[in-house]
C-alpha cells in the first residue's frame, strides 16, 4: 500500500511564534500564560522550557520552581492565527493542505508520485525548507504514513524538527515500542478502559479484533481505531457542528461571584454573536464553574431555539441562581450552547413574547455596530465589569475567526 498522508505538527507553537516575533526570547526557557497571575497555568512551553520538565498544565508557581530562569509571556491568540494562516499558505505552496486538523497540526494528501518514500521526504523537506525561509523559529515535526492516524503517530516519534516515514509493511512492529498513549485518540480515562480489558500494551491492542475494540471503546470508533492501526482511512460522516462555547481563566481581581458572573455574561454575548454568524440556533445552555478546592458548579436549561442574546442572558440569569454560596473562590468559568440546529430549519415560535423577527433586526444591528466600531460598542449591561476581561482564546478543535471573535 502506499504512503497516502504527510502530516505537518509545530513545535511548541505558541511558544516559538512568540521566540520568532521577540528576538530576546530566542534560545531562553519560555511559558505563554492565558493570563499573568502566579495562580494559572502554562498553555505552552518553549522546548528550552520543556527541557526542566515544564508542560502544558503545569502551574506557574511549580514552573518557577522546574526552572528559576523561565520568562512567562501572555498569549497573544489573534498572533497565533494570524501567523497560522500564513504557514497553512507556505505549505500549500508546496502541496495541497487537505485538513487543518488545530492551530498546530494540518494534513496533506499523497498523490501520485509523492506517495513513492523518496519523494515524499523529498517533499517534507523542501517543506521544512520554505518554512525556514520566513519562519526559522518556528519548526514542525513531519509524519509520513499510509493514513493520517499513523503519519499523526509519525509526527510524534522525533521532536522537535523530525521527520518519520513508516511504510505499510512496517506495521506493527515499528510501533510495538510505543504505550498506547501515545497513540493519538488514547487519553487518561481511554487508558483505564482499555487496562480494564486486558488491553495496557500496543501489542495487545493490535492483537484485539474488531469486536472486542468497539466493547473497549463502547462506541464504533473503537471498530475505526482497529482500521486506523492497519494503515486504513476509516470512513467518517461530516456532522454539522453540535455545540460552541467560550471558556476563560480568571484574572485574580476577577475571582469572586460578581467577576465571575460579569465574565459569564461577556462569553455568552461573544458565544452568541459567534453562533449568530453559523446561522445556528441552540436549544440548550449550560455554565461551569471551577474552584480550587470544591467540585465545579454545572447548570443547564433547555429552551426553544434561539439565537437572541436577551434571551440567552435571561437563561444565564436563571442558572446563575443556583451557584453555590460556599467561600471557594472560583478560577476558570465557561459558557456553552448546544443541541444546535440551522436556523433556516425552524419554525417560529407563536407563543414567543417578541416577534422573532423583531429580534432578528436588534442581533443584526447589534453585531453589525460592534463588528464596525469594536467589540464592545454595543454590549448587554450584565458584561459591563469585565469588556477588558475574557479576550480571545483558542481551543484545540477551534481556530477563532479573527473578524467575529477578535476583541481588538
Amino acid at each position: 500500500m502506499s504512503l497516502n498522508a504527510l502530516y505537518v505538527d509545530f513545535n511548541s507553537y505558541f511558544a516559538s511564534v512568540e521566540q520568532q516575533l521577540q528576538p530576546q526570547l530566542r534560545g531562553k526557557p519560555i511559558g505563554v500564560l492565558p493570563v499573568m497571575a502566579e495562580t494559572t497555568c502554562c498553555i505552552a512551553a518553549s522546548y528550552e522550557a520543556k527541557a526542566f520538565g515544564i508542560k502544558t498544565g503545569t502551574i506557574v508557581r511549580d514552573t518557577r520552581k522546574l526552572c528559576k530562569d523561565i520568562v512567562f509571556v501572555e498569549a497573544r491568540p489573534p498572533l497565533y492565527v494570524e501567523h497560522h494562516h500564513k504557514l497553512i499558505a507556505i505549505v500549500e505552496s508546496c502541496t495541497h493542505v487537505e485538513e487543518v486538523r488545530s492551530i498546530d497540526e494540518m494534513v496533506c494528501k499523497l498523490t501520485g508520485s509523492q506517495q513513492v518514500k523518496e519523494n515524499a521526504l523529498k517533499l517534507a523537506a523542501k517543506i521544512k525548507r520554505e518554512i525556514n525561509k520566513q519562519y526559522p523559529y518556528i519548526k514542525c515535526s513531519i509524519g509520513i504514513g499510509p493514513n493520517t492516524f499513523i503519519s499523526k503517530v509519525a509526527s510524534n516519534m522525533q521532536k522537535p524538527d523530525g521527520c518519520v516515514v513508516i511504510e505499510q509493511h512496517e506495521i506493527p512492529e515499528r510501533l510495538l515500542a510505543l504505550k498506547p498513549r501515545d497513540l493519538n485518540g488514547i487519553g487518561r480515562q481511554m487508558e483505564a478502559r482499555l487496562t480494564h480489558y486486558g488491553i495496557d500494551t500496543v501489542e495487545s491492542l493490535y492483537a484485539a479484533n474488531k469486536d472486542q475494540l468497539r466493547t473497549a471503546w463502547g462506541s464504533v470508533e473503537g471498530q475505526r481505531m482497529y482500521d486506523k492501526l492497519r494503515g486504513l482511512e476509516p470512513h467518517y460522516v461530516k456532522n454539522a457542528r453540535s455545540s460552541l462555547g467560550h471558556s476563560h481563566v480568571l484574572p485574580p481581581e476577577q475571582r469572586n461571584i460578581t467577576g465571575a458572573k460579569a465574565v459569564l455574561h461577556r462569553l455568552l454575548q461573544k458565544a452568541a454573536m459567534r453562533m449568530r454568524s453559523y446561522a445556528l440556533l441552540t436549544t440548550k445552555v449550560s455554565v461551569k464553574v471551577k474552584f480550587r478546592e470544591q467540585a465545579s458548579f454545572y447548570a443547564e436549561s433547555k429552551l426553544s431555539a434561539t439565537d437572541d442574546t436577551r434571551t440567552l442572558t435571561s437563561t444565564l440569569e436563571v442558572l446563575w441562581k443556583q451557584y453555590p454560596r460556599h467561600q471557594d473562590a472560583p478560577i476558570a468559568i465557561g459558557v456553552n450552547f448546544s443541541g444546535l440546529v440551522n436556523a433556516c430549519e425552524v419554525a417560529q415560535d407563536l407563543f414567543a413574547d417578541k416577534p422573532a423577527a423583531t429580534k432578528e433586526k436588534l442581533n443584526k444591528a447589534l453585531d453589525k455596530l460592534n463588528l464596525k466600531y469594536g467589540k464592545n460598542t454595543v454590549y448587554l449591561g450584565g458584561a459591563h465589569e469585565a469588556l477588558k476581561d475574557a479576550p480571545m482564546r483558542i481551543a484545540f478543535n477551534h481556530i477563532p475567526n479573527l473578524v467575529i471573535e477578535n476583541d481588538d
